[in-house]
C-alpha cells in the first residue's frame, strides 16, 4: 500500500518561480530545529544578468501596520534598521545562477522533473533556524488586525542584489510554522500554599495545591491538581474555583503583559470552620472553549489548518528573553470564595 507524499507549492503571479515544500511545519526539539528544505524552480529568462534569492524571514508584529519597525538580522549575525515593520531576523539561502552546479541538469525541463521527485532533489541550500528565533505566534480568530504576531515564511525572488527591488509579480513566498516541542522533566510536582487569617478567627485558614506531575502538559492533556484545605478559621468555604491563565509578555521593545483567563471549573465544594477537605480537581485548557476569546494568543496558523492555544515559550540557555518577541506562559489558580470574599 502506497503512501500519499503531500508537497506544497505556490507560484508567482507571473509563474515564474515557484516554491514546493514536503512539510510546513518544522519542529524545535531545544537541542537542535528541523531545518527547512525544499525545491524551488525559477524560468531561466529571469536568470538574465540576475541571481535567484531564497529567504527565511522571520517578523514580529506588534500594533498596527502602519507602526511597525523592521529589525533585520543576516544569518551572520549583523543587524540593520529599516522603516515599515519589523523583522526578527532574515537568513539568507546562497544565490543560485543559470552555470551554478547546484541546479542539476540545468535545464527547465530537468527542474520540472526534479520537482515532480521533490524528496529526491532539493535545489536550493538547506536553512538553518537560528537558536535564538521564537516560535510561531498568532492572535485569536476574533480579535482585528495582526496586533501581535510571531510570522515566519520563505521567499523566492530573481536580482542583481539582494538589496534591489524585488517585482511583485516574479517572487513568492509561503507560510511556514515554527513549533516547539518541551521535552519530559523530571522533579517533584509544583506545588503552593498559603495560609490567611480573619480578624475574629484564632486559626487561619491553610490551602495548598500542588500538580499530579511535573509541569510539562501536551496540547490536550488534561491537567490534575490536588487542593487541599485546612479550615482553622471561623469562616465557611462557600466555593472553591480553579482556573488556567494564559500570560502573553511582549518583551521585544516594550514590557506589555496580557493575562486571560482559558480554563475556568467552579465546584459547589465547600469547608466548614474546623473542617478539611482534600480533592482533585481536572481541567482542561482548550482553543474550542475560547474561539470566541478576545485577548489570547495562538499557535501559528497555516491556510485551512486548526491551531492551538499558544504554546509556552522556552528560553534556552545563552538566550535574552527580548530576542523573543512574545514570551508565552501558563499559570494555574486555585481561588475560595469565603464569607462574600476571595
Amino acid at each position: 500500500m502506497s503512501t500519499k507524499q503531500v508537497v506544497f507549492k505556490k507560484l508567482s503571479r507571473d509563474k515564474s518561480v515557484g516554491i514546493y515544500m514536503g512539510k510546513r511545519d518544522f519542529v524545535d526539539h531545544c537541542d537542535f530545529v528541523e531545518p527547512v528544505d525544499g525545491v524551488v524552480i525559477v524560468d531561466p529568462k529571469l536568470l538574465q544578468g540576475k541571481k535567484a534569492f531564497v529567504v527565511l524571514c522571520c517578523t514580529f508584529r506588534y500594533g498596527r501596520d502602519d507602526d511597525d519597525n523592521v529589525l533585520a538580522s543576516s544569518s551572520a549575525g549583523s543587524c540593520t534598521g529599516a522603516a515599515s515593520r519589523r523583522s526578527c531576523c532574515t537568513s539568507w539561502a546562497a544565490t543560485l545562477t543559470p552555470s551554478s552546479s547546484r541546479w542539476g541538469w540545468g535545464h527547465w525541463g530537468a527542474w520540472l522533473w526534479c520537482v515532480a521527485h521533490v524528496n529526491l532533489c532539493v535545489l536550493y541550500p538547506t536553512h538553518q533556524f537560528p537558536d535564538n528565533l521564537p516560535c510561531s505566534v498568532q492572535p485569536a480568530p476574533t480579535d482585528v488586525g495582526k496586533k501581535c504576531a510571531v510570522e515566519f515564511e520563505v521567499k523566492a525572488f530573481c536580482a542583481k542584489g539582494h538589496d534591489d527591488k524585488v517585482q511583485k509579480r516574479s517572487s513568492v513566498s509561503l507560510a511556514i510554522r515554527k513549533v516547539q516541542y518541551a521535552p519530559e522533566r523530571g522533579g517533584a510536582p509544583p506545588s503552593v500554599e498559603l495560609s490567611r487569617e480573619f480578624g475574629a478567627s484564632e486559626k487561619a485558614l491553610h490551602v495548598e495545591a500542588c500538580l499530579e506531575k511535573q509541569g510539562t502538559y501536551y496540547h490536550g492533556e488534561p491537567i490534575g491538581v490536588h487542593v487541599n484545605i485546612s479550615n482553622g478559621s471561623s469562616k465557611t468555604v462557600k466555593n472553591i474555583i480553579v482556573m488556567v491563565e494564559q500570560v502573553a509578555n511582549v518583551v521585544l521593545y516594550s514590557n506589555d503583559s496580557y493575562a486571560e483567563t482559558v480554563a475556568t471549573v467552579e465546584t459547589p465544594d465547600t469547608v466548614e470552620s474546623g473542617a478539611s477537605l482534600q480533592a482533585t480537581y481536572t481541567i482542561l485548557p482548550l482553543l474550542a472553549n475560547n474561539r470566541k476569546q478576545r485577548g489570547i494568543a495562538l499557535d501559528g496558523k497555516l491556510k485551512h489548518e486548526d491551531t492551538n492555544l499558544a504554546s509556552s515559550s522556552i528560553v534556552k540557555d545563552g538566550v535574552l528573553p527580548e530576542v523573543l518577541g512574545i514570551l508565552v506562559s501558563y499559570r494555574l489558580l486555585v481561588k475560595l470564595v469565603v464569607g462574600g470574599s476571595v
